[in-house]
């Protein structure tokens, strides 16, 4: 049976809309709360007419619009495994514990490399279709815009992620910093079934090895039931142009799968009847299992959620009201549920959710809670379209080998003290 934790949302109620009702009802003792906290006695409309700011006039347009030089930047948890022999080569993470919303700015999404950004001229940019098909194509970045868009919302996160939270020892580091291997963005460009289409696509070809212009060229087999289904070949993210870092001036997305198999700086499809084998999908990018074998292949994202505040390294400065929220999102489709936990997992009661109509986005879970200023252990748990579970980090590490480091979507757990911090635990 499940209890309510603080104001948990009525998601009994046959009607959605009352659920919702019931949910904004309940979270207003948040703000009256809140409130409360920063009354002021004897104010009045003159005195708060009296700033500076107020009396002179503003400053001009700029070309590109920045922050407030109020707000402290916000930066990307940067990995450099090699140091300054590669500083290209490894991750920068996106910084969740200080976003709102499903999208994440493009100066802030996510990175990963194994050999640095390209620095390519577009004009000199092409892309080969070959293989198994009746037609080579080569394209150009002018041919590719001229051909009709799709813009679509999705995440993009490296199986990778999460993988520091399988130490031994939790690592007290904000949220962003374990688990920001992934990011949301809207993105367009141009469905890849319509160019393989063109191309004429031959029945032999089973599959797909996306190559990249990077260094290291980057490659990874990719079945077409994937490819005809949802993969889009990218030019714009956010309503601009790719970043370079975002793979710049085109890259591949597959929706849902994992993150590197979203081949960035693409410059080579070809058709092929199996999987190439590359060294990116031999030599990494394998689950090895409890039992001493391994699975290869295994691209779809899990079922998965964080709590991104309160988080790690946070401090709550005093009991009262608060809001509980996070993200949540599976690479099967949609999430159809998020509950949250404050005693550990003992308890659960369901958040509300925003941006669950979108497939293979993410989600933003929201709970309204009263910290009465005792221990707490927060944990979220996300529920998919297909039914899939997020699971308890002690069953997920029975499935697989000590050095499985990828596809790490077990619950996460953070420990609000008496004191007001909050800290990474194992639960």
């Amino acid at each position: 049976m499940k209890k309510s934790i603080g104001h948990a949302p009525n998601r009994d109620a046959p009607d959605t809309a009352e659920g919702r009702r019931s949910f904004l009802k309940q979270g207003a003792a948040l703000v009256t709360g809140a409130a409360s906290a920063g009354l002021a006695q004897g104010v009045n409309a003159q005195a708060l007419a009296g700033q500076p700011w107020e009396r002179v006039y503003g400053a001009g347009f700029t070309g590109y619009g920045q922050p407030s030089r109020f707000e402290q930047p916000i930066a990307r948890h940067v990995g450099r495994p090699y140091g300054d022999l590669a500083p290209g080569s490894g991750a920068a993470l996106a910084p969740i514990e200080s976003l709102e919303g499903i999208i994440t700015p493009s100066g802030l999404h996510n990175i990963r490399s194994h050999s640095g950004t390209p620095d390519i001229d577009p004009t000199q940019h092409r892309l080969l279709l070959h293989g198994l098909v009746a037609r080579p194509l080569v394209f150009s970045m002018e041919a590719l815009r001229r051909y009709p868009m799709t813009t679509r919302t999705h995440f993009v996160e490296c199986s990778g992620n999460s993988s520091r939270a399988l130490a031994p020892q939790p690592a007290q580091v904000p949220a962003g910093a374990m688990h920001g291997n992934i990011a949301c963005s809207e993105w367009t460009g141009v469905p890849l079934h319509m160019l393989l289409e063109e191309a004429g696509l031959l029945p032999q070809a089973k599959w797909l090895l996306a190559e990249g212009a990077d260094s290291a060229h980057m490659s990874r087999s990719i079945p077409v039931e994937k490819v005809l289904d949802d993969a889009l070949v990218a030019l714009y993210q956010n309503g601009e142009r790719l970043r370079p870092e975002q793979g710049y001036p085109v890259r591949l997305l597959l929706p849902g799968w994992e993150g590197n198999m979203s081949v960035k700086w693409l410059r080579r499809l070809k058709a092929t009847e199996g999987p190439t084998h590359t060294k990116d999908e031999t030599s990494k990018y394998t689950d090895p299992l409890s039992d001493g074998r391994s699975l290869q292949f295994t691209f779809e994202m899990g079922v998965k959620s964080v709590i991104t505040k309160p988080s790690s390294t946070m401090v709550l400065p005093r009991a009262g009201f608060y809001e509980i929220s996070g993200i949540a999102w599976s690479g099967a489709g949609r999430i159809r549920r998020v509950e949250v936990s404050t005693d550990g997992g003992a308890s659960w009661a369901e958040a509300a959710l925003i941006g669950e109509e979108r497939p293979k986005s993410l989600v933003r879970f929201r709970l309204p809670w009263e910290w009465t200023g005792r221990a707490a252990v927060l944990q979220s748990r996300a529920t998919d379209e297909k039914g899939r579970v997020q699971p308890a980090r002690k069953v997920w590490l029975a499935q697989f080998a000590p050095d499985m480091r990828y596809h790490n979507n077990s619950i996460v757990s953070w420990a609000v003290g008496a004191d007001g911090n909050v800290k990474n635990v194992y639960v």
